[in-house]
């Protein structure tokens, strides 16, 4: 699993991108990392991205057994493991704080998790599983096709460096470095993991994220927070508003 990471001390902060994107979405908020945050950071490219290997199943708990499994090796028995998640990275998160997969997160932090679900969003996600990976003449098509899928489109001038190991080039031209089939996801059972969750969790969501409302957030989370007048990738528009609330927990 491709890895990046930073900082020292025995806290982890374990940072999970959402679907379609790779962890280099993490790199505004590390950059404060070195003053925000007392120890050490790993942002991962969750499997079928970026430059991770690929895997038979991509469902919720597959995929976090294979975070736990590439985690483990960096834990310290005196450090705290704090996870940070944003969308498919939050759903993550919270199957990881139900302690099931061999780790228990000290605290989980979700934002912008989709909550609610229909039949029809669901069929989709399953049917664009089932296509081959579209092909791209040129890079350029294949990074503004990314920059659609992962939402950085409406970023408005965020930094090359969070575009990173979206696309890949191969026999015929070039396509998302997503694997096609970790669409198959699923419908995550996010109230059970609320229930299940042996850690505290908070959840959050930017004001103006139009795949989720503070109402359904608040639904799973009574104290969720909203973290101001920002899209669905807060942590790239706004990482201070993320790094604060954060902080309002520690």
């Amino acid at each position: 699993m491709y890895t990046e990471q930073g900082g020292e001390g025995p806290d982890l902060l374990l940072l999970l991108h959402g679907m379609g994107a790779t962890g280099a979405v993490w790199s505004p908020l590390c950059a404060d990392a070195g003053t925000r945050w007392k120890g050490r950071w790993l942002a991962l490219d969750l499997p079928g991205h970026g430059g991770s290997g690929t895997q038979d199943s991509y469902a919720i708990g597959q995929h976090a057994a294979s975070v736990a499994r590439a985690v483990l090796p960096h834990l310290q028995p005196e450090g705290r493991l704090v996870v940070l998640g944003h969308s498919l990275g939050g759903v993550i998160g919270l199957a990881l704080a139900t302690g099931w997969f061999g780790l228990l997160p000290h605290r989980v932090f979700a934002a912008g998790i989709k909550i609610a679900w229909s039949d029809e969003e669901v069929r989709r996600m399953d049917s664009l599983a089932l296509q081959p990976a579209k092909l791209f003449a040129t890079e350029e098509e294949a990074r503004e096709r990314y920059l659609k899928v992962s939402g950085l489109a409406a970023v408005a001038g965020a930094p090359a460096s969070v575009s990173a190991r979206g696309i890949a080039h191969g026999d015929g031209g070039w396509r998302l470095a997503m694997d096609p089939r970790a669409n198959a996801v699923g419908k995550p059972p996010l109230s059970e993991l609320m229930t299940l969750a042996r850690c505290p969790v908070h959840l959050a969501r930017g004001g103006n994220d139009a795949m989720v409302t503070l109402e359904q957030t608040r639904s799973l989370d009574a104290e969720a927070r909203d973290l101001g007048p920002h899209g669905h990738n807060v942590m790239v528009e706004a990482p201070a508003q993320v790094w604060d609330w954060m902080a309002s927990f520690s």
